[in-house]
């Protein structure tokens, strides 16, 4: 039975306080980290353990590392807790409860790249998230895991929390830089990559809290002991966030790579009595969703990919068949019609004309020649956006018009919902 790492402090009173994650063990790998290795092979350890960024891109973490130009220069470690997808909640769980594990792995992290300064970029509706936060940086300075000659060493290193307003476009690791430095968020053209000229023009690493998390574990234990743990290609814990219509909707730690209808069917406990399984949205709103009978697959950035679908923030939204994939469909796109930040045309003009007429077929309105428009839409936006956020949109609706088309095709002809 798997044990959960990442999550072993969910349920103990007053995680959230070092004294008690010091009780666990806290802050030890960042002892082991500062006394026993180098800068360098604590890069080439998480470079071992095969870490992929959990914020979605599933990019390798030690690699992202390996990037920051060496020398004296200033240097910034981010960290994206801005946790904008829709189903998603697994990084506000681990800052609400247990703060210090993440505090420990920006500390390891930083003094991996050779940063000093870091800053969280926390979504402004985490309210809880944000204070526990604070006190723990508060703690862990009083405690001389934070500031200057950290536990003996000449490493020194201070965390920033700064506040977001909600947009969801600050996800994208750029537009999320320029918030930053009080600018409109707005993607930029890549590149430069921020491993050479991110925030302030600086070189900058930037990953969000659950990868972070994981490089403590990987110092205490060992890159064997994460290579273990599911998938060759991208294995260790994973979190997985479970919600829509289903019987045990939650946060679960398990393998990478457990199969998607084990999750649902087993850990979840399924849909409803008396109702099925229609589809499943692996990945947030902005994987493509995955139907019924595709619910086989593993739960790892590749096998997703091999689908036609992705892990992305591994928001799992299950959707039983008394839902209407029309409504789904139009809600997605509306979500990311007004999250768009409107730099691009043709996310900005695109998916304005994709509401306009998905909002139509839903009332009973819709005419011949819509679905074409839609397929066009989505042809015209797909690949030619500056970050993520329009191809994640017309991927998504790209996948309901080509699984439930004769949904779509039910409300133009038919003039009506059929699950009304």
């Amino acid at each position: 039975m798997y044990e959960p790492v990442l999550l072993k402090n969910l349920d103990v009173a007053d995680a959230h306080l070092l004294a008690t994650y010091e009780a666990g063990g806290g802050y030890r790998a960042l002892n082991k980290a500062l006394k026993e290795h180098t800068p360098e092979e604590i890069i080439n350890l998480v470079k071992t353990s095969n870490l992929r960024g959990r914020g979605g891109a599933g990019f390798p973490t030690g690699m992202k590392w390996s990037f920051v130009p060496k020398g004296n220069r200033q240097k910034y470690l981010c960290c994206n807790a801005d946790e904008g997808e829709p189903g998603t909640f697994k990084d506000r769980i681990i800052m609400e409860r247990d703060p210090h594990q993440l505090i420990e792995g920006m500390a390891i992290a930083a003094y991996a790249i050779g940063a000093e300064v870091a800053y969280v970029y926390i979504r402004g509706e985490y309210v809880l998230a944000m204070r526990r936060l604070e006190q723990a940086i508060a703690e862990a300075k009083t405690k001389g895991y934070l500031g200057s000659r950290i536990l003996g060493s000449d490493f020194n290193f201070i965390v920033h929390v700064h506040c977001g307003a909600g947009a969801y476009i600050c996800g994208e690791e750029t537009a999320m830089l320029d918030s930053l430095e009080g600018k409109r968020a707005q993607p930029r053209l890549k590149p430069p990559f921020p491993a050479v000229a991110g925030l302030y023009a600086s070189p900058t690493v930037i990953n969000n809290v659950e990868t972070l998390v994981c490089v403590p574990h990987i110092v205490a234990r060992g890159a064997d002991w994460f290579r273990s743990i599911g998938p060759a290609k991208s294995p260790g814990p994973k979190l997985y966030c479970v919600s829509g219509q289903v019987r045990k909707p939650g946060l679960y730690e398990l393998p990478m790579g457990i199969p998607l209808r084990e999750l649902v069917e087993d850990h979840a406990g399924g849909v409803p009595v008396g109702r099925r399984i229609k589809a499943v949205i692996p990945g947030g709103v902005s994987a493509p969703v995955i139907p019924e009978p595709g619910l086989d697959v593993a739960m790892d950035f590749d096998s997703l990919a091999a689908v036609g679908s992705m892990l992305g923030s591994a928001g799992v939204i299950v959707v039983d068949d008394t839902t209407c994939m029309v409504k789904v469909a139009t809600r997605i796109v509306e979500f990311f019609h007004h999250e768009s930040c409107g730099k691009c045309t043709p996310c900005r003009e695109g998916l304005n004309w994709a509401v306009k007429v998905l909002r139509r077929i839903e009332a009973g309105k819709g005419a011949p020649g819509d679905m074409e428009q839609l397929d066009m839409l989505c042809k015209g936006i797909f690949g030619n956006t500056f970050c993520a956020l329009g191809d994640g949109a017309a991927m998504g609706l790209r996948a309901s018009l080509a699984h439930f088309r004769d949904e779509f095709v039910a409300h133009i002809e038919e003039r009506r919902c059929p699950f009304h």
